[in-house]
């Protein structure tokens, strides 16, 4: 195999075959030969593109995350974006409009449970857009203001979520968490700390106070970890907000962050947040049987608007 890069940060590390015409299941080859390889490189590099290694698919995708990371798929319980589960650990990429961009952020950063590695793979790209941003969380956390990362770091983030009860109310509980089992819901928001309100029209109110940095396990390395500005309304557009908020306010948003302490988040800390983390997103265009492979805590991602039928499942461990 061979290795290049795509653009000047570095970010992901290219992966292909050295001119040979790939074998039906050469992912999971290659995952079983060169594993700790893999592993290293992702740990130095913090993405891995894997390309050229034919068609996987979800079964395939589910093969590779098992033999790489040596456990189950996680699922998506509590996620907070839409998605579809297809079997074997594997989901759709997030079901948010095609013409929204998505900012980067470390996957299930806002909540108890996190992975550790995610896999997308390319079923099939957009017909114009839909880049996937990735940027280093380390990196990320250098270029910010010192006074506000300690502020953060003080405060931590308090992430308040209310899913809907019914359908036709937006995204619910009982998507969110793959269940119609209130005692299941409630035993996942014991389990980590996370305060729980059943709402009168059956809609469920989740808030958790978490860390705004964290540090890798293996490296040591401190990292940006939360999404605290996309969480938080400034993110939406004047015209989505005043549709979203048109009948209870604020309460009625679907999503909102807060300092720890319940003070209000100031604007030019969310604004120069998203300024740095902007300035460090590469976009990487995948094609039909890319996969990416990233280390959650190392590298964020996110996802540009497109257009055309683009489809990108997921698993994680």
């Amino acid at each position: 195999m061979r290795t290049s890069y795509l653009n000047r940060v570095r970010l992901p590390l290219v992966v292909e075959p050295d001119g040979e015409t790939p074998s039906a299941g050469a992912l999971e080859e290659l995952c079983r030969a060169r594993r700790d390889w893999l592993a290293g490189a992702l740990l130095e590099h913090g993405a891995l593109l894997l390309r050229g290694f034919g068609e996987a698919g979800a079964e395939g995708l589910s093969r590779f995350a098992r033999t790489f990371s040596g456990r189950e798929p996680l699922d998506y319980t509590g996620g907070a974006s839409p998605r579809v589960r297809l079997g074997g650990g594997v989901y759709t990429s997030t079901e948010y409009p095609s013409r929204y961009t998505l900012s980067l952020h470390n996957e299930l950063s806002y909540t108890y449970r996190w992975p550790a590695h995610l896999y997308f793979y390319c079923e099939r790209p957009a017909d114009a857009g839909g880049e996937t941003p990735l940027g280093d969380s380390r990196a990320i956390l250098r270029r910010l203001d010192p006074e506000v990362v300690a502020r953060f770091r003080r405060k931590r983030v308090r992430y308040v979520r209310t899913l809907g009860g019914r359908e036709g109310t937006g995204y619910s509980w009982q998507e969110a968490f793959e269940t119609e089992d209130r005692a299941a819901v409630e035993a996942y928001c014991r389990a980590g700390g996370v305060a729980f309100e059943w709402r009168a029209d059956g809609s469920l109110r989740l808030t958790e106070v978490r860390p705004a940095t964290t540090f890798h396990p293996l490296t040591g390395e401190e990292v940006w970890f939360n999404q605290a500005e996309a969480f938080h309304p400034s993110a939406l557009s004047a015209e989505d907000y005043a549709a979203l908020t048109a009948e209870g306010g604020e309460e009625s948003l679907r999503l909102n962050a807060t300092y720890g302490d319940g003070a209000p988040l100031e604007p030019a800390a969310l604004a120069h947040i998203r300024e740095v983390t902007r300035a460090a997103a590469v976009l990487v265009p995948l094609r039909a049987g890319d996969l990416l492979l990233l280390d959650n805590l190392l590298t964020c991602h996110g996802r540009m608007p497109y257009t055309g039928p683009r489809r990108i499942l997921l698993a994680m461990t």
